[in-house]
Order: C-alpha cells, then sequence, then structure tokens
C-alpha cells in the first residue's frame, strides 16, 4: 500500500502545484476573469484521466486471459518507461517549472480564452494520464483482487491535494527539489517491481519465453499471504519466485536507473530557456496571494 501511497502523493503533488503555479500566477496579475478557462481545461483533464482509467479497469475484463496478460505486460512496460522518462524530467526541471508555466500562461492569456483551457488542460493531463497508466498497473501488480493498493493511491491523492493547497496559501514551505530527489529515488523502486511483474505477465500471454525457469524460490521463507510477504509486495512489488528473466531485468533497470538519477546535476535549466527572474520554484515557498 505504501508504494502506491508514494505514486498518488508524487503524480498528485505534481498537478497540485501545477494548479497552484497557475492560478496564484492569474491572482496576482490580477487576472481573475482568466481563471474559469483555467479551471475548466483542469476539469476537462481530470475527467479524461478518470475515463482513461476505468478504460483500462473494465475495458480489459472481457478480454481472454493470455490477452489479458499480453495488454498488461505491455502497458506496465509502457508505464514504466513514462515515469522514468518524468522522474528525470522533472530532477532536470524542478528548479524551474513556476517560471516554464508563467511563460506558458502569458502567451496563452495573449491568444485568448480558447489557449487558456489548453494550456491548462495540457499542463494536467499530461500528469494525468500519466498517473492513471501506472496506478493501473502499480495497483495490478501489486494487489489484484484488494482494495488496499487503490486506497494507497487515493490517500496519496488526497495528502496532495491537501499539500498543494497548503503551499498556495503560503502555510507550507517545502523544497521541492529534495522532495523530488527522494520520491523519485523511491518511485524508480517501485517502477523496477512493475518493470518485472510486467514481464512476467508477458511470460504468461506466451510472448515471452522462461516462465518455468524459476530464479530462486523463497515462498518457505517468506510467504506471499504472511503479513511480510504482504508487506513487501505492497511496497515493493516484491515477488518470491521469480523468473531468471524478470530478476535480470530488475536489476538491470535499477543499477543503471537508479545510478543515473543519483548522479549529481542534470537540474540546470533547459537548452534555450532564459534564467527565470523569480525565485526558483526548487526552493519552493508558497505562492502569495495577490
Amino acid at each position: 500500500m505504501f508504494g502506491n501511497y508514494l505514486i498518488g502523493l508524487r503524480e498528485g503533488l505534481e498537478a497540485s502545484l501545477v494548479v497552484c503555479i497557475l492560478v496564484a500566477y492569474l491572482v496576482k496579475t490580477e487576472r481573475r476573469d482568466a481563471l474559469r478557462p483555467v479551471w475548466l481545461g483542469i476539469a476537462i483533464a481530470c475527467a479524461l484521466s478518470l475515463t482513461f482509467g476505468a478504460m483500462l479497469e473494465f475495458g480489459t475484463q472481457e478480454l481472454t486471459f493470455e490477452a489479458q496478460e499480453l495488454l498488461g505486460g505491455t502497458l506496465s512496460i509502457i508505464s514504466v518507461g513514462l515515469v522514468t522518462w518524468m522522474v528525470f524530467w522533472m530532477k532536470r526541471t524542478a528548479r524551474h517549472l513556476k517560471a516554464e508555466l508563467h511563460g506558458k500562461l502569458d502567451t496563452a492569456l495573449a491568444m485568448g480564452t480558447g489557449a487558456l483551457v489548453a494550456t491548462a488542460f495540457l499542463a494536467v493531463g499530461r500528469e494525468g494520464l500519466e498517473t492513471a497508466l501506472f496506478v493501473w498497473a502499480s495497483v495490478r501488480a501489486s494487489g489484484e483482487g484488494s482494495s488496499a493498493p487503490l486506497a494507497g493511491v487515493l490517500l496519496g491523492i488526497a495528502t496532495a491535494i491537501v499539500l498543494g493547497w497548503l503551499f498556495y496559501r503560503g502555510a507550507l514551505k517545502i523544497n521541492l527539489a529534495k522532495f523530488f530527489k527522494w520520491t523519485g529515488g523511491m518511485l524508480v523502486i517501485v517502477a523496477a517491481g512493475v518493470l518485472a511483474y510486467g514481464v512476467h505477465d508477458l511470460q504468461e500471454a506466451a510472448f515471452l519465453g522462461g516462465l518455468n525457469d524459476k530464479a530462486f524460490d523463497i515462498s518457505s521463507v517468506i510467504a506471499p499471504d504472511s503479513w511480510y510477504g504482504v508487506l513487501l509486495k505492497g511496497v515493493f512489488n516484491f515477488q518470491p519466485d521469480p523468473t531468471v528473466i524478470q530478476l535480470v531485468v530488475w536489476a538491470l533497470y535499477l543499477a543503471v536507473v537508479l545510478t543515473l538519477f543519483l548522479l549529481p546535476g542534470g537540474s540546470g535549466r533547459p537548452s534555450g530557456t532564459p534564467a527565470p527572474a523569480a525565485p526558483a520554484a526548487g526552493s519552493a515557498t508558497g505562492p502569495a496571494q495577490g
């Protein structure tokens, strides 16, 4: 459940901060008239994300077992790719997220209502679709038939909304660069488990071989239905009897991605982006209200 809570918290806080920055900027620049189209874009993005999640959950139930496993494994691997990209993107741009969003919003204000709706929709929608896909894959990996993983995700999102509101009100100060570094590292560990589970799905769908080639089996030591077995599965997507391919993929992903993520640097401003005049978002004090 903790792993899914972390996903909800991390992804939800990114979306909350985007909303916070957009709304605070419009209030500070006395453009409250533009708040309605921004909220409309945010609402459409949320609705699309929920619809996408529902399609993933209910649209696969009529498929054969092999088709479900093939689709589930493929989407799990895609979701890991998206989350990995997002983790590195946030590491690189967290310090300048505020300036980047302000620039896009200034352009949209000059273009009119439709552009405002589109800007808010794109800013939040990308996070929402990535979250829906990764949450679905992670919930599927860590607890099919159980409500605990989904409850963890919802609790994480609720926490993120509260933190975003406190951040907006100026009641909370947070170093976003450090926050995203620590949560990003933990999310890489969660993603490694989702990736391994996706590989197992492809093996069960007979798309990959080696389903019966177990790397080890410690089920007698760590029983899957024991409290600690459930805890390890919920946090790390731990499996006591992984296949050789699963173990190799998990180890390679974790070794390469976590090493690259923890390397210093990579947080400078993107090429071609002017240095912001405003305080960096990575030092993160709550946006003042106008």
